[in-house]
């Protein structure tokens, strides 16, 4: 995008007379010292950044799509399932959540039906607030419903989830006033740049959730410190494209290495538990791509050093 206007402007001469242009007033020296170590690493991550962005261009038109189906794959994934093991799910809501006859029914069909209703919405960008909210609704459900609501992987994983989902509320917010009666002092920009702040702050959840799982040896001690180091900074909203970048890099390395449930056999019951985790990832990197297309948003560090 600003490669077009750099390459329109190249031929432009802006001063045809020929006087030498005096400096603007606004531009000073730099006084920052080049050997500082924090003047380095911040002049490395900036490189870095431009790179992510040039070798990014082609892919860029395409992240909000892509982003945008990755983030409701984990319900197309449990709605397909239900559907594949409905005897199964039944017997376990009615002998172990103890769900009278037909209730269970009714439960399953309704999540089926709204995952794959709001899910088609939000991948074709129609009434995606409605979808975000369905959505929202089915992870409390199912949270009650199986019993899971105070898992704290399930909680941490979700919380990542729903990050995703509001970071889709926040790239399709338009002027409707019905949605926001109770905040009328708010604007649709400063609404927007709440949700996104909300939204990639609940999203680092999930790699919380990894750390605090497993046996801790020196490769995952250093998988752990890097990867909360871009936690933190996509937290924040300090080089929140190149560390968001970063993060989709390394939880889709993690996931297809830890998660493989294609190698496990079908009849472990294991596997459905990679798989449900496998996608559940896939999700959160949805968000995350979605954060690379859109920025930090306005409360961010990055927001604040523009001005």
């Amino acid at each position: 995008m600003g490669s077009a206007y750099g390459n329109g402007a190249a031929g432009y001469n802006s001063n045809p007379h020929g006087f030498a242009a005096p400096p603007p007033a606004y531009q000073t020296p730099s006084s920052a010292n080049p050997d500082d170590p924090v003047e380095k690493i911040r002049a490395y991550a900036t490189k870095v950044e431009d790179m992510v962005e040039i070798y990014s261009q082609p892919l860029k038109p395409h992240l909000p799509a892509i982003g945008r189906f990755l983030i409701v794959v984990t319900f197309i994934e449990d709605a397909i399932r239900i559907l594949t093991q409905w005897s199964d799910q039944n017997w376990y809501l009615q002998k172990h959540r103890y769900f009278p006859w037909g209730i269970s029914h009714i439960f399953l069909l309704l999540n089926i039906v709204t995952m794959l209703g709001a899910s088609g919405a939000i991948i074709t960008k129609r009434y995606s607030e409605i979808a975000v909210g369905s959505l929202l609704g089915v992870i409390i459900l199912q949270g009650f419903g199986y019993g899971l609501i105070f898992d704290i992987n399930f909680f941490l994983r979700n919380l990542s989830v729903v990050g995703g989902l509001l970071m889709v509320f926040s790239d399709s917010m338009v002027t409707r006033r019905t949605f926001f009666a109770g905040l009328p002092n708010l604007s649709d920009n400063d609404r927007k740049k709440y949700f996104q702040l909300i939204g990639r702050v609940l999203l680092i959840f999930l790699f919380i959730g990894v750390t605090l799982q497993g046996e801790w040896n020196f490769t995952r001690l250093a998988f752990s410190l890097v990867g909360l180091t871009a936690c933190v900074m996509v937290a924040v909203g300090f080089k929140a494209k190149w560390s968001a970048a970063f993060l989709v890099i390394l939880l889709s390395f993690f996931n297809v290495l830890v998660n493989n449930w294609w190698a496990v056999h079908d009849k472990h019951p294991q596997r459905d538990f990679l798989k449900y985790d496998f996608f559940q990832t896939l999700s959160i990197v949805g968000g995350l791509l979605l954060l690379v297309n859109m920025g930090a948003g306005g409360i961010s560090v990055d927001a604040k050093k523009k001005f």
